[in-house]
């Protein structure tokens, strides 16, 4: 009879931890990502002049074109973690009548001052 009391006092010592999990387990959750990755470094390469052509070879194809404002692009990119907390990272391209480009807004700054702009 102790032994039969031992073996249950142990089976109950090792069995009352799983009781106490902070909360249960949930489902895996991924990160979300959408739109263009944009670095700093890209946006570097950038210069005042460049043509349509040039800037998306270096920052790829524009996530938003205004179809009322051909020289108008947007580079948009999200990216939601598995809490629901969403970041999100802007760029603007402004090109000029002769579609060069003439200037950036947005969560990324150039090294030349010159393609700053507030529009």
């Amino acid at each position: 009879m102790p032994i039969l009391v031992t073996i249950i006092a142990i089976c109950m010592s090792l069995a009352l931890p799983a009781c106490s999990t902070p909360q249960f387990p949930s489902v895996h959750k991924v990160s979300i990502q959408q739109g263009n990755i944009v670095t700093q470094e890209m946006v570097n390469q950038l210069e005042p002049g460049m043509t349509k052509v040039q800037v998306k070879f270096v920052l790829g194809t524009p996530l938003i074109k205004d179809s009322f404002n051909q020289n108008h692009w947007v580079y948009l990119f999200n990216v939601t973690d598995a809490r629901l907390q969403k970041k999100e990272k802007r760029l603007e391209v402004y090109f000029s009548e002769q579609d060069r480009l003439s200037g950036l807004r947005g969560d990324y700054h150039p090294i030349d001052a010159k393609l700053t702009t507030a529009r």
